[in-house]
């Protein structure tokens, strides 16, 4: 299991890479990450910068 760091404005999450089912452009330079059998969740940083730290993983 792979896992990544992901910076939010509320705290820090550690997410398994394999459960990422979608990426989003949300508002103020946030994205929403779609976790897969849960809700999605808002981190710091553009789509771009996201899916970068995902596939760096």
């Amino acid at each position: 299991m792979k896992f990544v760091s992901m910076k939010s404005r509320g705290g820090d999450y550690l997410v398994v890479v394999g459960n990422v089912a979608w990426l989003r452009t949300h508002e103020n330079g946030q994205t929403q990450v779609g976790i897969v059998g849960s809700t999605p969740i808002l981190v710091a940083g553009t789509i771009e910068e996201t899916a970068a730290a995902i596939l760096a993983g």
